[in-house]
């Protein structure tokens, strides 16, 4: 299934952003949550492309599937649990525009507090020859995005979910994308009962 929401209605922005959601069933309640939060921000999202999962594809092929219906230059990736704060897409866009930047990776809050899995990675730039891993909550270029093939479904189905981002940042570094960090906590990265990071399909 798939859905698309129209969010800003066309108004003339220098970066119009789909934000890309891949969700299932089980977490509507979350997805709702998520989608309040863009609909709060202090620079409007143009459009949201969710796809849901109802066969057990895995998050990777449910994300990419968001990810091709997107017809703007820019997209921000947001799983369905989590939700950005106000000034989140502001902050990306505003960075982007520092730095011509394909990639800008935030850095984020988590819930409940003190659950940072990589706290040595924040204020550090991405390094191409020393990559480090980040989440999955940022702004990319759509069209380096979707030439890389998107995110790899093998990872994610033979490894964990961890892996379909790491990949996906390698085969993104391997095309010449530049990154850029944003050293500000912009979104927040939940931890509770439902997440399924580590598991085979989601």
């Amino acid at each position: 299934m798939e859905l698309r929401v129209e969010v800003d209605g066309g108004r003339n922005l220098s970066h119009k952003i789909t934000v890309v959601i891949p969700s299932i069933p089980v977490r509507e309640s979350l997805l709702k949550r998520a989608l309040k939060s863009i609909s709060s921000q202090t620079y409007p999202a143009y459009d949201v492309s969710i796809a849901i999962d109802h066969n057990r594809e895995g998050a990777a092929k449910t994300r990419n599937r968001a990810l091709y219906r997107a017809e703007t230059e820019w997209v921000a990736f947001l799983d369905d649990d989590d939700e950005m704060l106000p000034g989140h897409l502001e902050g990306l866009v505003g960075r982007q525009l520092e730095t011509a930047a394909d990639v800008v990776f935030p850095w984020f809050n988590t819930e409940p507090p003190g659950n940072d899995p990589f706290p040595m990675f924040f204020g550090r730039e991405y390094d191409p020859l020393e990559p480090h891993m980040f989440p999955i909550a940022t702004l990319v270029r759509r069209k380096l995005a979707v030439e890389v093939g998107g995110f790899p479904i093998e990872d994610a189905v033979s490894q964990t979910c961890a892996g379909e981002d790491w990949t996906f940042w390698l085969k993104m570094r391997d095309a010449g994308a530049k990154f850029a960090h944003l050293p500000e906590r912009t979104w927040t990265w939940h931890h509770h009962g439902l997440n399924t990071s580590g598991l085979p399909v989601w």
